[in-house]
Formats: structure tokens, C-alpha cells, sequence
């Protein structure tokens, strides 16, 4: 055990005079790497697993190894390494059976990092497509499963930064730029949490602006699908208090049906009845 700690200890020195490597046979290096990581000493275990490469590159151990480091790594807490390594051991062994959990471990690592609403969203997307590369590559694993109901996540946190940055425009009267955002919603995550409100604060924004019809419009698709929703109530409040007169344009066969091709809505999951 300590020989091959010490092996590895001395090749990440930077003085070359201190480097002396001792070379072990692979299986004795590959089972203090697995000691280490039981022992949850992550970042020895990552570098004893290097080591097993570095010492033999070309026997089955050093392809198990590879990705063992990629896992203790992530252990450890560090997604970059773990994307680098998960990355190359798919680049090297493609056709692997474990590069249904090599991408998945790279997806989550983007997915740990993700940031709360307040900040850039860059992680977020990038987590989102390789979930989604997880559950299009491999669809019938254990992994594409969690990927799912991580991509829902995902989903939701987006959607979230566009109705944070749309109700900022929203109170600062720039109605055109909050009606970009919550239309983004609209149309790119419309299974989300978010779309009663958004649709809420399209009414609201249209209604600002003067433009009517398109509040009408945005009343009309909350009520169809969320008919229960407080959002609903407060647009349809919001309407008659401005003295539209909702309920006799809502009586028109044709309003509904104008008002879905209008924002394009294809959700009905969540209407009652």
C-alpha cells in the first residue's frame, strides 16, 4: 500500500530529482486505488488510479481505472476533472459498456454546478444537453432514467431565470423585453411550473402596452388549462378592473382556438374537467 502511495505521491513532484517512479505490478496498483477509495480518500484514489494507467496503459486495468478515476473525482468534488476524464475515456472506448455511465457521470457533474437563478445559466444548458445526450444515446439504462427527472430540473431552473429576468423588465415598464422573456417560456418550456404565471404576465405586459387583444388572448389559454390557478384569477381580475369586457369575447367559438395558435400552446395536461 504505502509503496504505491509513495510512487504516485513522488510523480506529482515538481522537482524532477525527486521523481522516482516504482513500478507495481497492475493488479497490486489497482487494489490500494479501490482501498483508497473505500477509505473515501478521493484525491489519492484519483491519482492511484492515473497511476494504474500511467504504469500500464494497455491492459484492462488501465481502461477500468480510467474511469474509476473519473468516479472518484467526482466524489471528491471536482466536475472538471470528472468531465475531463469521463470525456476521454468515451473519446477511447466508444463502443464501451460502461459509456452509458461515463457520459452520465460527465451529465451530472454539469448538473451539480448548476447555479441558482440569480446567476448565468451557461451550466444549466449545459447540463440539460448532455442529460438529454444520456437519454437519446441510451434510453433503456438505469441512467437514462435519472436523467429524466433531472432534464425536468433543468427545465424548471431555466425557465425560472426567464421569469426572473422577465418580471426585472416587467417592473421597470420595459413591457417588449418582458414579454420576450415570458413568451420564452411559453414556448420553450411549456410543461413547466412556470407557464401559469408567465401567461399571467403576458396578460399584465399586453395589457400595458394597450394591446388587448393579446391580453385576451393570454387570459384565455391560462383559463382553458389552468383553470383552478390563482394566476388565472388574478388575470381575469386584472381584465375586468381595465374594463375589458373578457367574458364576451371569451363567448366567441373562435376565440380560444385563435388565442392557442397565438401563443402556439399544445399543453392541456393540467385542465380540469
Amino acid at each position: 500500500m504505502m509503496l504505491g502511495a509513495t510512487a504516485i505521491i513522488a510523480a506529482c513532484s515538481s522537482d524532477p530529482a525527486e521523481v522516482a517512479y516504482v513500478e507495481q505490478p497492475v493488479e497490486e496498483l489497482y487494489n490500494e486505488a479501490l482501498d483508497m477509495l473505500e477509505a473515501e480518500d478521493y484525491r489519492a484514489a484519483a491519482l492511484a488510479f492515473d497511476e494504474v494507467e500511467r504504469q500500464h496503459p494497455y491492459s484492462i486495468w488501465a481502461t477500468r481505472a480510467q474511469l474509476m478515476a473519473a468516479f472518484a473525482n467526482y466524489q471528491q468534488g471536482d466536475f472538471d476533472d470528472t468531465i475531463l476524464a469521463a470525456e476521454r475515456f468515451l473519446q477511447l472506448h466508444p463502443g464501451s459498456p460502461d459509456a452509458p455511465y461515463a457520459h452520465y457521470l460527465a451529465a451530472v457533474s454539469f448538473y451539480d454546478q448548476i447555479a441558482d437563478v440569480g446567476r448565468d445559466q451557461a451550466m444549466t444548458e449545459m447540463a440539460l444537453y448532455n442529460l438529454e445526450q444520456v437519454v437519446l444515446r441510451y434510453p433503456e439504462t438505469e441512467y437514462a432514467k435519472d436523467a429524466r427527472l433531472k432534464i425536468d430540473l433543468a427545465r424548471e431552473h431555466l425557465a425560472g431565470k426567464e421569469m426572473e429576468v422577465g418580471r426585472f423588465y416587467l417592473n421597470r415598464g420595459q413591457f417588449v423585453a418582458a414579454i420576450n422573456r415570458f413568451r420564452t417560456v411559453i414556448d420553450d418550456f411549456q410543461t413547466t411550473s412556470h407557464v401559469p404565471e408567465a401567461l399571467h404576465r403576458l396578460t399584465e405586459s399586453y395589457l400595458s402596452l394597450g394591446v388587448t387583444e393579446e391580453a385576451q388572448a393570454a387570459a384565455a389559454v391560462l383559463g382553458y388549462n389552468f383553470p383552478g390557478s390563482e394566476w388565472y384569477a388574478f388575470s381575469y381580475r386584472l381584465l375586468t378592473s381595465a374594463g375589458v369586457d373578457f367574458d364576451a369575447a371569451a363567448e366567441d367559438p373562435g376565440f380560444l382556438e385563435r388565442a392557442l395558435d397565438l401563443f402556439n400552446f399544445n399543453f392541456f395536461g393540467q385542465r380540469e374537467g
